[in-house]
């Protein structure tokens, strides 16, 4: 058996629940990911690990069933109610920002 020490750190509850729910569905322990920071450290003498889930892409209105639709409408409309809206330049610089589109 290798020779392992325990890493114990103070940490946000709700981040630490945040982190490893993202590290679930990596399929990923919470003990796997810091041995994998760790060695990653080492490896580059810094810290470059950039583990993430993909972004959601835009999805198209031909691919979206009529309960989505149904939403992302409903969203719109709450938006509208609580006065935050954009211009179509906000809304086309937020594509790029956000999936480079």
């Amino acid at each position: 058996m290798a020779n392992t020490t325990a890493v114990y750190a103070r940490i946000d509850t709700k981040l630490k629940e945040s982190a490893e729910n993202i590290l679930g569905q990596l399929g990923i322990s919470p003990s796997s990911a810091i041995q994998m920071l760790y060695s990653q450290i080492v490896l580059t003498k810094g810290m470059p690990l950039d583990l993430h889930l993909p972004s959601a892409k835009p999805t198209a209105i031909g691919g979206m069933s009529r309960a989505e639709i149904d939403a992302e409408l409903a969203k719109g409309v709450e938006s509208l109610k609580t006065c935050r809206t954009y211009t179509a330049d906000e809304v086309d610089a937020e594509l790029a920002r956000e999936f480079g589109i």
